[in-house]
């Protein structure tokens, strides 16, 4: 079973993937007030990326279940930007993307990549700007702390996510935006508890894989299209 998941892994996807896990497990191991939960999000999380880079379906069931666990982790330091962003945009997007991606295969262990055109491009920009715009107000009304850097975040996450359904190359560039912004907002979350610091380290590495995830999705789409 675990062969044919990791049949089309190749040392440099192992390297990223371990890399990242023992990132994530010393930051745990050295932080002096541990978070359980951000600690099993952030391995899930990182694991789903990395078969997100390879195109592979599983990567979106793992999203599922980071989206779960990040959207709890979120609500305890009352990040109610990322909480709701995560369980009431990203979980149902994930779900979608997870049926989108079984749906247009490009081979068992990959999905088929799709260019980003014009009229998919215009409806992710205006889908954003309401649902950015609804978000704003439903944050403001919350007290959200850093509330700009959590409306930030809503943007890119929403880009994220609509780019993952339509299966685009471009989802990893929105997710690194989204990655930045988290460093920023969980390293502000850190200074008053240090139990967030493995999420600090979980988005730092989140953002090397979303590199290494837009430069292997370039080469499957080149690679896909001359075939």
């Amino acid at each position: 079973m675990l062969k044919r998941i990791f049949c089309n892994f190749k040392k440099t996807d192992f390297t990223i993937w371990i890399v990242s896990c023992l990132t994530i497990t010393f930051a745990f191991a050295l932080s002096k007030f541990k978070n359980v939960l951000s600690f099993i999000g952030s391995l899930i999380g990182v694991t789903s990326l990395i078969f997100n880079a390879k195109g592979n379906v599983v990567g979106q069931f793992l999203s599922v279940g980071f989206a779960i666990f990040y959207g709890i982790v979120s609500a305890t330091f009352k990040y109610w930007g990322e909480t709701i962003t995560y369980l009431c945009m990203s979980l149902p997007v994930d779900i979608i993307a997870v049926i989108s991606w079984l749906k247009h295969p490009y081979s068992k262990q990959e999905v088929k990549v799709e260019p980003l055109n014009l009229k998919k491009l215009l409806f992710a920009i205006f889908s954003a700007i309401i649902v950015t715009t609804i978000m704003y107000f439903v944050l403001k009304k919350f007290n959200t702390p850093n509330l700009l850097f959590s409306t930030i975040s809503v943007i890119t996450s929403w880009f994220a996510v609509v780019f993952v359904v339509m299966r685009s190359s471009y989802y990893a560039v929105a997710y690194g935006l989204n990655d930045i912004v988290l460093i920023i907002l969980w390293s502000l979350a850190s200074v008053k508890d240090k139990g967030y610091l493995p999420m600090v380290a979980c988005f730092i590495t989140f953002l090397i894989n979303d590199v290494y995830g837009f430069i292997n999705w370039c080469k499957m789409e080149k690679r896909q299209n001359k075939k």
